[in-house]
């Protein structure tokens, strides 16, 4: 294997990082090496169809049911 001395020289996405970049499980939020398939403490997959839904903002919530609200009160007055 050829030794590289800068990373200019390195191949498009292969970079010389000493450090393990660590990134939260989607299911328990447990720190987890990036690229892990497994979470080790949970044992969930980190693929992108198996993650849990994001959970909805309770601002979208109320501004749908203040819209709804208007929009209903608008149609009973006329």
């Amino acid at each position: 294997m050829p030794r590289y001395d800068e990373d200019d020289d390195l191949p498009d996405g292969v970079y010389h990082d000493d450090e393990w970049q660590t990134v939260p499980c989607r299911y328990c939020r447990a720190e987890i090496a990036e690229g892990t398939e497994q979470c080790p403490k949970c044992g969930n997959y980190q693929s992108g169809e198996d993650a849990p839904p994001e959970r909805r903002s309770w601002f979208i919530i109320v501004v749908m049911l203040l819209a709804l609200a208007c929009a209903l009160f608008w149609a009973v007055g006329n």
